[in-house]
């Protein structure tokens, strides 16, 4: 056997003889949460940090407590008077102003910079610019700091110390203002709120969308109107009371016949709808109908009454472009002379109209009379309240009475110069002349005063 084979013989042996490295085996207890395994589980890099930070801002506020302490002014010792010199109010008024110095002495917290910054807000700008408004400005800001810093400590006295009852004593600026009243949150409030909400929108029928389209409707209709259109009373020149009257009349009828065609049935035609009711429930069905009856009375008030305040300021005398012009004729029957018709006709026409006004819009059948169809209709109250009937009445009174009082004083002119040939005074004096004795001048004079008089009468 060559030397080849032997070492080739060789190295197989050897390679068959090697040996695989012993297994080592876990310990038991690896899956075992130890204390140690525990520790460094539960171990956080952010924590430790934090309360670094935490240590650094404590210690960082006792430094600036410490000197703020020792930055203030040091506390008088509280006096020593002897026992004879002092009475026990002295002593009551003494340690209260010790004390008071003592709750004054203690660290107050400024005023809040964000606060004012947010007053500096309040100012225009324009008031900011140039030097000297800096200047004011930063006094400004001064001042109030030092009121509010001022402000604090009498309220931090008002409110640790009692005043005894000393006369002496300097004066506090009166008691400390009484704590607002407010709502009591101390119990929770969300059942409560969610209560009273649904009590609200089942008991508030403003808000439901019927009353909305109601409201709208009745903007749109009467906004921009009223019964009676008085641009054109001026415009026909002088007419008779009565037929201003008749004319106003024959407008609020046409007026009320076009709003019971146009507006009274789309307000109808609102509630024969199936989604008029949605959502109220039955045993609130007559509340939801008296709220509409509500808004439908207020709506036609309130065109009654903006008619009856153009009616009104149409006699306003500081408004002549609008007052009416009316005949009146100054007569003279059964030796008497007067106005035709007279001041108090006159009157009596112009407030008629008033309730003709007021008249008008009486007979409107609320929606559930309409709807039911009952023999006896329920109408709505639409009745203007007695104030502005009142006050309508007496300003048309007192207009009245100042636009005639030129005729009147024209009335009083012819009564003054020409009564006395009226009531007999002239025949009177004529008859007294000639029983007299005069000259022939003097006759010749009273004759063409007799002749004047003739030709007047």
């Amino acid at each position: 056997m060559s030397d080849a084979n032997k070492a080739a013989i060789a190295a197989e042996k050897e390679a068959l003889n090697l040996k695989l490295s012993p297994i080592v085996h876990l310990p038991e207890n690896i899956g075992v949460d130890t204390p140690t395994q525990s520790k460094l589980l539960k171990y956080r890099r952010s924590k430790e940090q934090q309360q670094k930070i935490n240590q650094l801002v404590i210690d960082g506020a006792k430094r600036n407590l410490d000197r703020t302490l020792d930055k203030r002014t040091p506390l008088l010792p509280p006096p020593d008077y002897p026992q004879t010199m002092t009475s026990e109010i002295k002593k009551k008024g003494f340690n209260y102003i010790y004390m008071k110095q003592c709750v004054e002495s203690s660290p107050i917290v400024p005023i809040q910079q964000e606060w004012l910054d947010h007053m500096l807000r309040l100012i225009p700008e324009s008031l900011k610019e140039g030097k000297e408004r800096e200047e004011l400005l930063e006094s400004l800001i001064n001042e109030v700091s030092s009121d509010f810093e001022n402000s604090m400590k009498r309220y931090l006295v008002q409110s640790v110390l009692v005043k005894p009852p000393v006369k002496w004593l300097e004066d506090e600026e009166g008691p400390l203002p009484e704590s607002p009243v407010g709502l009591d949150h101390s119990n929770p409030w969300r059942s409560s709120y969610v209560q009273a909400r649904n009590q609200i929108f089942s008991n508030l029928h403003i808000v439901h969308p019927t009353m909305k389209m109601l409201l709208d409707l009745g903007y749109t209709t009467f906004a921009n109107t009223v019964l009676l259109d008085f641009t054109g009373i001026r415009a026909k020149g002088p007419i008779d009371c009565e037929s201003l009257k008749t004319d106003l009349s024959i407008q609020t009828r046409k007026a009320e016949e076009k709003i019971m065609n146009t507006w009274y049935p789309k307000v109808i035609n609102l509630f024969t709808k199936k989604e008029a009711l949605e959502g109220v429930k039955p045993e609130k069905l007559d509340a939801f109908y008296s709220c509409v009856s509500t808004l439908m009375s207020n709506q036609l008030k309130d065109l009654l009454r903006r008619t009856v305040e153009g009616f009104v300021k149409l006699f306003d005398p500081k408004d002549q472009e609008r007052l009416p012009i009316f005949k009146i004729e100054l007569t003279f029957d059964d030796d008497k002379m007067e106005f035709y018709p007279t001041f108090q006709d006159l009157e009596d026409n112009i407030l008629s109209l008033v309730e003709r006004i007021a008249e008008a819009l009486q007979n409107v059948q609320t929606i559930p009379s309409w709807l039911s169809g009952t023999s006896t209709p329920v109408n709505l109250d639409t009745e203007l309240p007695e104030h502005v009937l009142h006050w309508a009445v007496d300003t048309l009174k007192a207009a009245i009475h100042r636009n005639l009082e030129g005729a009147r004083k024209h009335y009083e002119t012819y009564v003054e110069k020409y009564n006395w040939l009226l009531d007999g005074t002239a025949v009177e004096n004529i008859e007294t002349f000639q029983t007299e004795d005069h000259t022939f001048d003097e006759y010749t004079e009273e004759l063409d005063c007799c002749v004047v008089w003739e030709v007047y009468v």
